[in-house]
């Protein structure tokens, strides 16, 4: 018996619902730079290690994008650009609005909306690889959907083939380190997160806020010169400096 097409729509695009606020001019280079290059075979998917979100350790490497996940995700970029609010960082639509308006929501029979296909892009690729960050939100739906929101990193940005120093000028602290700044490794990540809170998170939890500590704090030209096995060090640093930290204090 011949296996049932499970793809709703093979070539899925992005076609925004009707919105009248205007984009600024980042935004709009932004989206004619990722319309020029297949984002989906960026030199980033096939050099960047992908590191588990929760854990802060480097996942296996996964086979390369297989085409259905690949037409998705040269979807759902110019999707994430068009609602991204430079200020906050902040993709400013749910996981599902993308879905819908990247044609990437799939029906059963019985009308039941499953948004699986986005979700999973962004859980199991987009996230790992360091393209977006995702922090969920408390809410009392009795939804299947987790809600989400979804930040891009300076990664998402080179994924666009955005020049580094375009994305330093628009996304990045426009301050520059001083000397007080230039410390060891344990005063970078010391500054940025209260250390009375994160001690009492489990490893995992631990391990994923210092990682969305340091990708805050980096630079996307620094974050390159690190590459994701110095920042797997830098994040075990980090986890071992506050473990010790924790224990003279208790």
């Amino acid at each position: 018996m011949p296996r049932k097409n499970y793809i709703y729509n093979p070539k899925p695009f992005f076609n925004p619902s009707k919105n009248e606020k205007k984009r600024s001019a980042f935004i709009c280079y932004a989206m004619k730079k990722a319309s020029e290059i297949d984002v989906a075979r960026s030199k980033l998917n096939s050099t960047l290690l992908p590191i588990d979100p929760k854990t802060g350790n480097i996942l296996t490497r996964f086979r390369r994008l297989n085409k259905h996940r690949a037409c998705a995700m040269r979807a759902i970029v110019p999707a994430m650009l068009y609602y991204f609010n430079i200020n906050s960082k902040l993709v400013e639509a749910s996981i599902e609005k993308l879905a819908d308006e990247c044609g990437l929501s799939t029906f059963s029979d019985s009308g039941n909306k499953s948004i699986t296909r986005a979700s999973r892009l962004i859980n199991e690729f987009l996230e790992p690889m360091g393209f977006i960050k995702c922090k969920k939100i408390k809410s009392k739906s009795i939804s299947n959907y987790i809600p989400k929101k979804i930040f891009l990193t300076p990664m998402f940005f080179m994924l666009c083939n955005i020049p580094k120093s375009k994305i330093n000028n628009y996304l990045s602290n426009k301050m520059e380190l001083s000397e007080k700044l230039k410390v060891g490794e344990k005063k970078i990540f010391f500054s940025l997160l209260d250390i009375k809170v994160i001690s009492k998170l489990d490893e995992g939890s631990a391990r994923k806020k210092i990682l969305n500590a340091l990708i805050s704090y980096y630079t996307a030209s620094e974050l390159t010169k690190i590459g994701p096995k110095g920042l797997k060090k830098k994040i075990d640093i980090e986890y071992k400096n506050l473990c010790n930290l924790h224990k003279k204090k208790s």
